[in-house]
């Protein structure tokens, strides 16, 4: 993983978020049916955590969409910018509210990649809408933030909210059929980290779990402040043979793996999409689920080559997500005369189609413009999105076996 030095920034634009403040309705408004002209590089925001205790996985985001801008702006003929903002994911909500204030407030900007965490997109969407913007984000899986589940209320509004990753429901039957059927647990403790990300995938793996029957299934909780699990580990129920972690601080799951094994416990570990970080979460026997993705791929590699052999795949949504935006600005300026404005993106955005080659992550991309299934809704994609599942090897390496 890179480090990070200096300012918030890419390709000479940069951003300080530090106390923001909304804009009068009608200024909002205003700014929300301005007009933005494609003669110049057109704004695109991009919301990720580059400090706070998810820096470990804003670094890979912020390289695969830098990357994403370079690489299309060297092949057509509408560029873009990207102007990034910290939204601190794990410091609670704040950053990010400041992050979409800011955002909404700059009037050249008419679309937004991320924000990475989705409790972060739940304290945000109204503030996106009343702006007139629709994030797509290639890490918020929370699926009500596109379909409601039970009593639970949809969190986004439908064209004002897009993502580039399978949701925790298709994420949570993956799993959980995964710890079943292929590693035949019979007791499973489910700790989750007390954030909207991390219970929407308890809830789902719980459920999965006990429809397949077979599997007890026990829950306990921690904080994303916490640094010592003595407590947890010591109360794990005799016999448990899995624990599985939706968390989103991949150095927080690293030390729990520590101090699981310094207290004398093997229990074999299964980390979510929020602990895919090879440089942080390095726990031998672990499992992790994450995206699928050809690294055969010529853009994979030369991403890859220019970052010291660290293909850093769980930024890869993020690049689709910034391409999604590239695509759906080109689209706006060529069907209104290159003068275009945040409600003409957004619609846009709703009808791209990238292929499996382009979209880099195993699968096609194509937004629901309805709910599908049980899980999906406008927003989500189609077709055959999905998660893989990897083994953590002795060296640290991540191989897939799902």
């Amino acid at each position: 993983m890179l480090k990070r030095v200096g300012a918030i920034g890419v390709l000479g634009a940069a951003i300080a978020v530090v106390a923001a403040t909304a804009l009068s309705g009608t200024a909002a408004a205003r700014v929300a049916a301005g007009t933005v002209s494609c003669k110049s590089a057109v704004t695109v925001g991009f919301a990720y955590p580059q400090t706070g205790p998810a820096a470990s996985l804003g670094a890979p985001q912020s390289d695969w969409a830098t990357f994403a801008a370079s690489k299309w702006n060297a092949s057509h003929p509408v560029k873009i910018k990207l102007v990034k903002g910290d939204t601190q994911l794990g410091n609670g909500t704040s950053h990010a509210i400041a992050v979409a204030t800011a955002f909404s407030n700059n009037a050249a900007m008419v679309a937004v990649s991320g924000p990475a965490g989705s409790q972060e997109m739940q304290d945000t969407a109204t503030i996106w809408k009343n702006a007139g913007l629709a994030p797509v984000s290639g890490s918020e899986t929370r699926v009500q933030l596109t379909r409601a589940q039970g009593a639970s209320p949809r969190q986004t509004t439908p064209g004002y909210f897009f993502r580039t990753v399978p949701n925790d429901g298709q994420q949570g039957d993956n799993v959980a059929s995964y710890i079943k059927k292929t590693l035949k647990s019979k007791k499973v403790l489910i700790i989750d980290d007390s954030e909207a990300y991390s219970t929407g995938l308890r809830d789902q793996v719980k459920a999965k779990l006990l429809a397949l029957g077979g599997v007890t299934v026990n829950t306990n909780h921690i904080s994303q402040s916490d640094t010592n699990f003595s407590g947890v580990i010591s109360s794990i129920p005799s016999g448990t043979d899995l624990i599985y972690i939706p968390w989103q601080l991949p150095p927080q799951a690293q030390n729990f793996y520590t101090q699981l094994h310094a207290a004398g416990k093997t229990i074999t570990m299964f980390g979510s999409d929020g602990t895919d970080d090879p440089s942080t979460f390095k726990g031998k026997g672990s499992y992790v689920s994450a995206f699928p993705y050809d690294p055969a791929s010529s853009t994979v590699k030369s991403f890859t080559s220019h970052h010291g052999g660290n293909s850093e795949t769980f930024g890869l949504p993020s690049y689709t997500s910034v391409l999604v935006n590239a695509t759906a600005i080109q689209a706006a300026c060529k069907a209104h005369a290159n003068k275009i404005t945040r409600a003409q993106v957004r619609a846009a955005v709703a009808k791209v189609t990238l292929t499996k080659a382009q979209s880099l992550l195993g699968f096609s991309v194509a937004f629901l413009k309805s709910n599908k299934g049980k899980f999906q809704g406008p927003g989500d994609m189609g077709g055959t999105a999905g998660f893989g599942i990897y083994k953590i090897q002795p060296n640290g390496s991540y191989k897939r076996v799902g």
